[in-house]
């Protein structure tokens, strides 16, 4: 099996690069799916976050909100706060989900979609970790694929994704530079990237990428011995 992790800034367009390697055949999960799972009433990274953040991030149904959270966390610059939470569980629940899948076909490839692959490990190091999946993502992956896209064609995916009317278009434009702000840039992931994926808008041309992109996997995960798992 060959574990790939696929990462992105905000609106470079990795959730369309996911959907198109799953009809190849990659056996895909989004990092923010498992993660939104660990953040439900009952779950322990729930009950830190509440414990943390304050009651004000609960809705009265008892689910988080998680706009609010996001407000508390960029403007109030504690997004590494609320990722330390956060990562260690979803990087286990992602561990767990690719140990299950490689018991049910060893020759397998998994791929996980995260936005925050290189951060992770940024700020791990932040903290002061220098050992571990947290502190060293080449722990948890075979291959990584970074998929680029000029800053302004992503923040102009984000708005159009929002579906914002014009009154808060200002808002949410000021949100995506915040977003983007935290993130490393493309150039930086790139450089350490296996394979990158440039998305400028092109349909077509990004469809072509895909499918090179999906043969060299398949010829990586063949050189890769099964005892390696």
């Amino acid at each position: 099996m060959l574990r790939v992790g696929l990462t992105g800034g905000l609106g470079s367009g990795k959730s369309t690069v996911a959907d198109l390697l799953r009809a190849l055949g990659a056996e895909v999960v989004e990092a923010d799916q498992l993660g939104r799972a660990l953040m439900e009433p009952g779950q322990s990274v729930y009950a830190e976050i509440v414990r943390v953040f304050g009651p004000e991030v609960v809705n009265a149904d008892g689910r988080l909100n998680r706009a609010r959270l996001a407000k508390l966390a960029f403007e109030g610059n504690r997004v590494q706060e609320l990722n330390a939470l956060v990562h260690p569980a979803a990087i286990e629940a992602q561990r767990q989900w690719t140990e299950a899948l490689f018991a049910r076909d060893p020759a397998a490839i998994a791929i996980v979609e995260s936005a925050l692959i290189f951060e992770v490990e940024r700020d791990a190091r932040l903290r002061g970790e220098t050992e571990g999946v947290l502190a060293n993502w080449r722990q948890r992956f075979d291959r990584v694929v970074v998929v680029t896209a000029p800053d302004e064609i992503k923040i102009a995916r984000y708005l159009a994704r929002l579906s914002t009317d014009p009154a808060g278009r200002e808002a949410a434009q000021a949100d995506a530079r915040n977003r983007l702000a935290h993130q490393i840039p493309d150039l930086a992931k790139a450089a350490r990237a296996d394979y990158v994926l440039e998305n400028s808008g092109d349909r077509a041309a990004l469809e072509a990428q895909v499918a090179g992109l999906w043969q060299r996997l398949k010829a990586d995960n063949n050189k890769i011995p099964r005892n390696e798992f």
